[in-house]
């Protein structure tokens, strides 16, 4: 069988079992699926990689033409040496030139990139049935995966990372491989001379600002601290986020409080709830919206909605007056907290 679990293609890639043939990354992480095929072509090219003749094909040019990936794959490299053909978003339309090639590869290594690929795709299905193929599936990392990576990275470059470090990288990064390289990369590179990260760094580095500062809105609102609430506002807007924006972010957050309060009456205690929920609120979120479940019963917040659908209708009738509809919404519900 050509076909790999998705552990064992690191194992795989470290040390390949073909030199020529027909590989083909798949699955739904892109960057990973990159990662992948980067590495395995930086293997195959040997220890002099510049003797290598790579050639870069898109799936559209395969699509309109199959017969360029058969030419290709068929040509002899200029400079003698190995010669690899990389072949990205592949796709149905590449079947039938490798029905050609895969049983006579002729020294030639063909590296393909493509989406997640069920089963019977005949692409897939094709390089698993070949003795001289190998599917790699590369699928989303695990938080526990990410979270070896990660530390694995900073050790290997002597930075000293506090506790939570690891925790919040995870919390503001998804799971795509090619992005979290990216961003320990970044990190990396700003303690390469304090050889220390904290927290506190990889909010100011990776966060995204704009979303940390609604955050502010939003429990500043619902906690009742209008002080907090004018100067979180203040940066916002300071910052160009659209008025709009903002009111939209403030109804989502109030359905959310609304269906989570349906919860705690039901019952279970706010941080039950919390801790439930698919995404998980920020920890450092965690204090705030316990104390808004607290604060607010169902009515109170049916009726803070309402106040914010009216002014978002305020705000589409007359753009101009967006950003007073929105202070004055927020400004009235942060009261309404406050004396609950």
């Amino acid at each position: 069988m050509a076909s790999l679990k998705a552990h064992e293609v690191a194992r795989f890639l470290a040390r390949p079992d073909l030199s020529e043939g027909i590989f083909l990354a798949y699955g739904p992480d892109g960057g990973l699926v990159r990662e992948t095929a980067q590495k395995l072509i930086r293997h195959l090219a040997g220890p002099e990689p510049d003797g290598a003749s790579v050639v870069v094909l898109d799936g559209s040019e395969v699509d309109a033409d199959p017969s360029v990936l058969l030419m290709e794959a068929r040509s002899a490299s200029l400079f003698g040496g190995k010669r690899i053909l990389r072949v990205r978003g592949a796709g149905k339309s590449a079947v039938m030139p490798l029905t050609q090639f895969r049983d006579d590869p002729g020294g030639t290594a063909i590296v393909l990139e493509a989406g997640n690929l069920p089963p019977r795709d005949p692409l897939r299905a094709l390089v698993e049935a070949s003795p001289a193929g190998r599917a790699l599936p590369c699928y989303p990392d695990s938080d526990e995966t990410l979270s070896a990576l990660m530390r694995e990275t900073f050790n290997q470059a002597g930075i000293r990372i506090d506790g939570d470090v690891i925790t919040t990288l995870r919390e503001n990064l998804g799971n795509d491989r090619e992005i979290t390289r990216r961003e320990i990369e970044k990190l990396t590179l700003y303690a390469a001379a304090t050889k220390q990260l904290t927290r506190e760094d990889v909010l100011t580095l990776c966060a995204d600002n704009g979303a940390l500062v609604i955050d502010t809105i939003l429990d500043a609102t619902g906690s009742g601290h209008a002080e907090r609430l004018e100067l979180a506002l203040n940066r916002a807007l300071g910052s160009a986020v659209e008025p709009q924006r903002l009111l939209a972010m403030a109804t989502l957050h109030f359905a959310a409080l609304r269906r989570w309060r349906t919860e705690v009456d039901s019952g279970k205690t706010p941080r039950t709830v919390l801790e439930g929920h698919r995404p998980k609120p920020h920890f450092s979120r965690m204090g705030a919206l316990e104390q808004q479940l607290r604060l607010w019963n169902d009515v109170s917040l049916s009726t803070a909605a309402e106040r914010i659908l009216q002014a978002t209708g305020e705000s589409r009738r007359r753009p101009a007056l967006a950003e007073a509809s929105l202070r004055r919404a927020l400004l009235a519900i942060c009261m309404m907290a406050a004396t609950q």
